[in-house]
Protein backbone atom coordinates (compact mmCIF):
# COMPACT_ATOMS: atom_id res chain seq x y z
CA UNK A 1 0.00 0.00 0.00
CA UNK A 2 0.87 3.48 -0.76
CA UNK A 3 2.77 5.52 2.28
CA UNK A 4 0.51 8.38 3.85
CA UNK A 5 2.12 10.54 6.14
CA UNK A 6 0.24 9.71 9.78
CA UNK A 7 1.53 12.19 12.32
CA UNK A 8 2.62 15.84 12.84
CA UNK A 9 6.07 14.90 12.42
CA UNK A 10 6.30 13.18 8.86
CA UNK A 11 3.51 16.62 7.97
CA UNK A 12 6.38 19.20 9.32
CA UNK A 13 9.07 17.55 7.33
CA UNK A 14 7.09 17.71 3.96
CA UNK A 15 6.91 21.53 5.05
CA UNK A 16 10.27 22.18 5.59
CA UNK A 17 11.27 21.03 2.82
CA UNK A 18 8.85 22.94 0.46
CA UNK A 19 9.70 26.05 2.14
CA UNK A 20 13.71 24.95 1.68
CA UNK A 21 12.65 24.58 -2.21
CA UNK A 22 10.96 27.95 -2.24
CA UNK A 23 13.99 29.59 -0.33
CA UNK A 24 16.29 28.35 -3.04
CA UNK A 25 14.63 29.75 -6.21
CA UNK A 26 14.00 33.10 -4.93
CA UNK A 27 17.89 33.13 -4.25
CA UNK A 28 18.34 32.74 -8.33
CA UNK A 29 18.16 35.79 -10.53
CA UNK A 30 18.77 35.88 -14.47
CA UNK A 31 21.85 37.55 -15.36
CA UNK A 32 22.39 41.25 -15.19
CA UNK A 33 23.99 41.32 -18.48
CA UNK A 34 21.15 40.33 -20.22
CA UNK A 35 17.15 41.16 -21.29
CA UNK A 36 15.66 38.04 -22.86
CA UNK A 37 12.42 39.59 -23.52
CA UNK A 38 10.48 42.84 -23.04
CA UNK A 39 11.59 46.13 -23.75
CA UNK A 40 13.85 48.95 -22.10
CA UNK A 41 12.93 52.48 -22.40
CA UNK A 42 15.03 55.42 -21.15
CA UNK A 43 12.45 58.31 -20.66
CA UNK A 44 12.11 61.56 -19.55
CA UNK A 45 15.89 63.15 -20.11
CA UNK A 46 17.54 60.06 -19.48
CA UNK A 47 20.47 59.10 -21.73
CA UNK A 48 22.29 55.41 -22.86
CA UNK A 49 26.16 56.04 -23.13
CA UNK A 50 28.73 52.92 -23.63
CA UNK A 51 32.52 54.15 -22.92
CA UNK A 52 35.84 53.21 -24.11
CA UNK A 53 38.86 52.09 -21.37
CA UNK A 54 39.94 56.24 -21.51
CA UNK A 55 36.43 57.29 -20.67
CA UNK A 56 35.63 58.62 -24.34
CA UNK A 57 31.87 58.17 -25.47
CA UNK A 58 31.59 55.94 -28.11
CA UNK A 59 27.78 55.74 -28.50
CA UNK A 60 25.02 57.74 -27.02
CA UNK A 61 21.24 57.82 -27.22
CA UNK A 62 18.77 59.86 -25.64
CA UNK A 63 17.93 63.47 -24.97
CA UNK A 64 21.46 65.87 -24.55
CA UNK A 65 22.43 68.35 -22.12
CA UNK A 66 21.11 71.05 -25.09
CA UNK A 67 17.51 69.13 -25.23
CA UNK A 68 17.91 67.45 -28.46
CA UNK A 69 17.00 63.78 -28.60
CA UNK A 70 20.03 62.28 -30.65
CA UNK A 71 21.60 59.16 -31.14
CA UNK A 72 25.66 59.50 -31.57
CA UNK A 73 28.12 56.82 -32.83
CA UNK A 74 31.91 57.73 -31.88
CA UNK A 75 35.28 56.64 -32.99
CA UNK A 76 37.56 54.62 -29.84
CA UNK A 77 39.26 58.56 -29.85
CA UNK A 78 36.06 60.02 -29.51
CA UNK A 79 35.46 61.96 -32.85
CA UNK A 80 31.74 61.59 -34.16
CA UNK A 81 31.49 58.95 -36.91
CA UNK A 82 27.71 58.85 -37.08
CA UNK A 83 24.91 61.19 -35.14
CA UNK A 84 20.94 61.74 -35.41
CA UNK A 85 20.44 65.21 -33.93
CA UNK A 86 22.51 66.88 -31.97
CA UNK A 87 23.06 69.73 -34.58
CA UNK A 88 23.29 72.94 -33.61
CA UNK A 89 21.26 75.85 -35.29
CA UNK A 90 19.99 74.15 -37.62
CA UNK A 91 16.57 71.96 -38.20
CA UNK A 92 16.38 69.31 -35.81
CA UNK A 93 17.11 65.92 -36.37
CA UNK A 94 19.63 65.63 -39.31
CA UNK A 95 21.42 62.08 -40.23
CA UNK A 96 25.48 62.82 -40.57
CA UNK A 97 28.23 60.76 -41.15
CA UNK A 98 31.92 62.47 -40.06
CA UNK A 99 35.14 61.81 -41.42
CA UNK A 100 38.10 61.52 -38.50
CA UNK A 101 38.96 64.99 -39.54
CA UNK A 102 35.17 66.41 -38.42
CA UNK A 103 33.66 67.07 -42.07
CA UNK A 104 30.39 65.77 -43.08
CA UNK A 105 31.30 63.55 -45.47
CA UNK A 106 27.15 62.47 -46.16
CA UNK A 107 24.41 63.94 -44.64
CA UNK A 108 20.55 65.14 -45.03
CA UNK A 109 19.06 68.75 -45.39
CA UNK A 110 18.58 70.76 -42.60
CA UNK A 111 15.86 73.38 -44.26
CA UNK A 112 15.10 70.83 -47.14
CA UNK A 113 13.13 67.86 -45.66
CA UNK A 114 13.21 65.77 -49.11
CA UNK A 115 16.64 66.37 -50.40
CA UNK A 116 19.85 65.14 -50.20
CA UNK A 117 22.42 67.45 -47.96
CA UNK A 118 25.87 66.40 -48.42
CA UNK A 119 27.80 65.11 -51.04
CA UNK A 120 26.95 68.24 -53.48
CA UNK A 121 26.23 66.42 -57.01
CA UNK A 122 27.99 67.74 -60.18
CA UNK A 123 25.81 67.93 -63.32
CA UNK A 124 27.97 66.91 -66.38
CA UNK A 125 27.60 69.98 -69.04
CA UNK A 126 28.52 69.00 -72.51
CA UNK A 127 29.18 71.60 -75.32
CA UNK A 128 27.71 71.73 -78.99
CA UNK A 129 28.40 73.09 -82.15
CA UNK A 130 26.29 76.15 -81.16
CA UNK A 131 28.56 76.72 -78.45
CA UNK A 132 30.10 79.31 -81.01
CA UNK A 133 27.31 81.22 -83.25
CA UNK A 134 26.92 84.34 -85.05
CA UNK A 135 23.51 83.59 -85.18
CA UNK A 136 20.39 86.17 -83.63
CA UNK A 137 18.72 83.19 -83.31
CA UNK A 138 18.29 81.48 -80.22
CA UNK A 139 20.72 78.65 -80.30
CA UNK A 140 21.57 75.75 -77.90
CA UNK A 141 25.05 76.05 -76.84
CA UNK A 142 25.67 73.66 -73.88
CA UNK A 143 23.40 70.81 -72.62
CA UNK A 144 23.37 68.06 -69.20
CA UNK A 145 20.85 66.21 -67.18
CA UNK A 146 21.31 64.56 -63.78
CA UNK A 147 18.58 63.31 -61.45
CA UNK A 148 17.79 65.70 -58.69
CA UNK A 149 19.41 65.10 -55.62
CA UNK A 150 20.06 68.43 -53.70
CA UNK A 151 18.40 71.63 -53.00
CA UNK A 152 19.85 74.52 -54.37
CA UNK A 153 21.25 74.86 -58.14
CA UNK A 154 24.22 76.25 -59.08
CA UNK A 155 25.48 77.60 -62.43
CA UNK A 156 29.15 79.61 -63.75
CA UNK A 157 28.83 80.57 -67.16
CA UNK A 158 31.13 83.29 -69.02
CA UNK A 159 29.79 84.98 -72.62
CA UNK A 160 32.93 86.39 -74.98
CA UNK A 161 31.41 89.17 -77.63
CA UNK A 162 33.82 90.76 -80.21
CA UNK A 163 33.71 94.47 -80.22
CA UNK A 164 30.51 96.11 -80.70
CA UNK A 165 28.62 93.05 -80.24
CA UNK A 166 25.94 92.08 -77.48
CA UNK A 167 24.64 88.71 -76.48
CA UNK A 168 21.21 87.10 -75.10
CA UNK A 169 21.52 84.34 -72.94
CA UNK A 170 19.62 82.21 -70.92
CA UNK A 171 19.35 78.58 -69.08
CA UNK A 172 16.91 76.51 -68.31
CA UNK A 173 16.06 73.37 -66.15
CA UNK A 174 13.76 71.74 -67.84
CA UNK A 175 10.18 73.53 -66.45
CA UNK A 176 11.21 76.66 -68.70
CA UNK A 177 13.70 79.50 -68.58
CA UNK A 178 14.93 80.20 -65.28
CA UNK A 179 17.92 82.56 -65.81
CA UNK A 180 18.52 85.12 -68.53
CA UNK A 181 21.21 87.89 -68.71
CA UNK A 182 22.77 90.12 -71.36
CA UNK A 183 26.71 89.79 -72.19
CA UNK A 184 27.74 93.44 -73.24
CA UNK A 185 31.58 93.18 -72.32
CA UNK A 186 32.73 94.81 -75.92
CA UNK A 187 35.62 92.22 -76.91
CA UNK A 188 35.55 90.61 -73.48
CA UNK A 189 34.21 88.05 -71.58
CA UNK A 190 31.10 88.83 -69.45
CA UNK A 191 30.65 86.43 -66.23
CA UNK A 192 27.49 85.25 -64.53
CA UNK A 193 26.25 82.63 -62.01
CA UNK A 194 23.35 81.58 -60.42
CA UNK A 195 21.67 80.26 -57.22
CA UNK A 196 18.72 79.27 -56.98
CA UNK A 197 15.79 76.78 -55.09
CA UNK A 198 15.28 73.81 -57.37
CA UNK A 199 11.97 73.91 -59.17
CA UNK A 200 11.30 70.21 -58.99
CA UNK A 201 11.38 67.21 -56.93
CA UNK A 202 13.91 64.93 -55.20
CA UNK A 203 14.86 61.74 -57.90
CA UNK A 204 13.39 64.38 -60.82
CA UNK A 205 14.94 63.63 -64.57
CA UNK A 206 16.27 67.51 -65.23
CA UNK A 207 17.60 68.28 -68.65
CA UNK A 208 19.46 71.51 -68.61
CA UNK A 209 20.20 73.83 -71.77
CA UNK A 210 22.30 76.75 -72.07
CA UNK A 211 20.82 78.58 -75.13
CA UNK A 212 22.24 82.36 -76.61
CA UNK A 213 22.51 84.63 -79.59
CA UNK A 214 23.81 87.65 -81.07
CA UNK A 215 21.62 90.75 -79.79
CA UNK A 216 23.23 92.78 -81.81
CA UNK A 217 26.25 93.87 -84.02
CA UNK A 218 27.79 91.69 -86.07
CA UNK A 219 30.09 89.00 -85.04
CA UNK A 220 30.67 85.60 -83.24
CA UNK A 221 30.28 85.03 -79.88
CA UNK A 222 30.76 81.83 -77.28
CA UNK A 223 29.94 80.66 -74.12
CA UNK A 224 31.67 78.73 -72.02
CA UNK A 225 30.34 77.00 -69.09
CA UNK A 226 31.86 76.71 -66.09
CA UNK A 227 30.19 74.33 -63.91
CA UNK A 228 26.86 73.16 -62.66
CA UNK A 229 26.13 71.18 -59.65
CA UNK A 230 23.52 71.06 -56.98
CA UNK A 231 24.53 71.51 -53.12
CA UNK A 232 22.47 71.80 -49.49
CA UNK A 233 20.56 74.71 -48.75
CA UNK A 234 22.57 77.02 -46.44
CA UNK A 235 19.92 78.56 -44.57
CA UNK A 236 15.96 78.01 -44.96
CA UNK A 237 15.83 80.95 -47.23
CA UNK A 238 17.34 79.07 -49.79
CA UNK A 239 14.84 75.88 -49.36
CA UNK A 240 12.75 75.37 -52.63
Amino acid sequence: MPYVPQDVLDRLAALEREVAQLRGRAQIRPAMNQILNGDVVIGEGGRIIAQEPGGNRIFMTGQTPEGDWAVGMARENGTAALTVGDEEGAAGQMVRVWSRAGDVLLMDDAWADPFLGRPSMPIPMQPTSGRETSSTATTTAWTGASRLMNAVLYAAFETFCPTGVTADVSFDDGLGQIDSWVANVSNGWTFHEITMPVRQNFMDHCNYRLKHSVRSGTGTIRTNCLGVYTRNTFGPGEAP
